[in-house]
């Protein structure tokens, strides 16, 4: 069935191995792995086939039996149970259905129907009306109700309550508040006896300030300070008025060199440039329009219309060309009816009107 090689194939020799010659190997390596070769082929040969037999085993099982036995069984399955429930579900559950709906609507829901609207909706308007009128005198008894149970309250709370805060409470407040009144007059006079002496500290502690400090500050003040203020000040004015007629001055000055280096500028240079404008370039550049320009102009619009003319001649020859090769080869075409395009008199508009009504009455 197989071939099995003895011989063990050689093992790839690293790089930089020296080459061992077969000759080089110890005969007890030699003669260890005949036997061993002997023993492995003798283990390994039954498995191997019986592992091919199996395999083929199995797929001829599954080619001729297994395989036909499924797709029967399959067939089988759907003839038994699919095609029996389909038919159970479309001839039978489908109907039985829709009559047990029908049988359901007749037998619940009509008379359901019928009951809501014939009994227990009267039923439910007449149970309506009793309870307003039961919740009427129910109210008129809680009216009533309430009416006594204020009257009670009224003398038994309301007035014992009264005369106890007219003839009781109001007497204990009054003197209450007379004795709080004697308190707080008491605590004024305390509070007049402090404000005196801190008053008389305060007028004490002022006029030690005043004289140790307020006076020597307002004397060096007045004789010092003031003094060299003042001094100080029509200095700084003085300066301030000197700078002010120096800048004016300085700004006259230097309006008046502005406008000698403005008329020198003017007479030095925008002058002679504007005469050399105006005499030279101008007239210039007129002769150089008039002897080049506009004769290269003329001859570049010349050259363009008879470029113009000379497309628009070759294009008609050659439409030319295409109406004779037409003619040639389908004839003369058809020649145009002229449309009569002016405005028909009275007559024929008449006569257009009866042929208009005649036809659309036929």
């Amino acid at each position: 069935m197989f071939m099995v090689d003895l011989e063990k194939a050689p093992a790839a020799r690293p790089q930089g191995e020296p080459v061992r010659r077969p000759d080089a190997e110890g005969c007890l390596a030699v003669a260890v792995r005949i036997p061993v070769r002997i023993v492995v082929l003798v283990l390994v040969v039954p498995v191997r086939m019986v592992w091919d037999a199996l395999v083929v085993g199995g797929r001829f099982l599954r080619d001729t039996v297994l395989r036909p036995v499924g797709r029967a069984l399959a067939w089988l399955g759907r003839a038994v149970i699919v095609w029996p429930l389909v038919a159970l579900w479309r001839h039978v559950v489908v109907p039985l259905a829709r009559g047990v709906a029908w049988l359901g609507n007749v037998l619940l829901v009509v008379p359901a129907v019928w009951l809501y609207r014939w009994v227990l909706t009267p039923a439910g308007h007449a149970l309506a009306r009793f309870l307003t009128w039961a919740g009427a005198v129910l109210a008129a008894a809680g009216r009533g109700l309430y009416a006594g149970l204020a009257w009670l309250g009224r003398y038994l709370v309301v007035v014992p309550g009264a005369w106890l805060y007219r003839w009781v409470l109001t007497p204990v407040g009054h003197g209450l508040a007379r004795c709080g009144r004697a308190l707080a007059w008491c605590g004024r006079q305390v509070a007049r006896g402090v404000g005196l002496v801190v008053t008389g500290v305060g007028f004490v502690l002022y006029w030690l300030v005043r004289v140790l400090l307020v006076l020597p500050a307002l004397a060096v003040w007045r004789w010092v300070l003031a003094p060299v203020g003042r001094a100080l000040a029509v200095v700084g004015r003085e300066v301030r008025d000197a700078l002010g007629h120096a800048w004016r001055i300085a700004g006259h000055v230097s309006r008046a060199v502005g406008r000698f280096l403005g008329t020198l500028l003017r007479w030095t240079v925008v002058e002679p440039v504007r005469w050399v404008y105006r005499s030279v370039l101008t007239p210039v550049g007129h002769a150089v329009r008039d002897a080049v320009l506009r004769p290269l102009a003329e001859a570049g619009r010349g050259a363009a219309r008879a470029a113009r003319q000379a497309l628009a001649s070759a294009r008609r020859s050659a439409r030319q060309a295409r109406a004779d090769v037409r003619r040639m080869l389908f004839g003369e075409p058809a020649e145009r009816e002229p449309v009569d395009r002016r405005e028909p008199s009275g007559a024929e508009a008449r006569t257009l009107g009866s042929s208009t009504t005649a036809l659309t009455k036929d």
